[in-house]
């Protein structure tokens, strides 16, 4: 069973910057990719940022230009780096890892979240 565990984070303020770090209990280099969600109170989840095994990413539009996601094989972790923060990038982060099997087929595996609140 694969485990994700979430660190970092916590209280920003506006225009500051905080880090996520994700590390899974095996090998990154086995999942598709990786990536942060992110839900706030009231709203759905959302994809924040997303890494595959290459190293090709996918950012949210809100967050493009301001957050930038990373991965180190060696560590098995990933990284959110966040700039520029704003009020409404306030939510709980979750970290995900996607793994096609077989027979089993697309596994998603998640971290526990962590809170990043950015406020004044």
């Amino acid at each position: 069973q694969v485990q994700l565990v979430e660190s970092g984070g916590g209280l920003g303020q506006p225009g500051g910057s905080l880090n996520l770090s994700c590390v899974a209990s095996g090998s990154i280099f086995a999942f598709d990719y990786m990536a942060w969600y992110r839900e706030a109170p009231g709203k759905r989840r959302e994809m924040v940022a997303k890494i595959t095994s290459d190293g090709a990413t996918d950012y949210a539009v809100a967050v493009e230009g301001r957050f930038t996601i990373s991965r180190s094989d060696e560590k098995n972790t990933v990284y959110l780096q966040m700039v520029s923060l704003k009020p409404e990038d306030t939510a709980v982060y979750q970290c995900n890892a996607r793994a096609s099997t077989w027979p089993e087929g697309v596994i998603d595996y998640w971290g526990q979240g962590a809170q990043v609140t950015v406020s004044s």
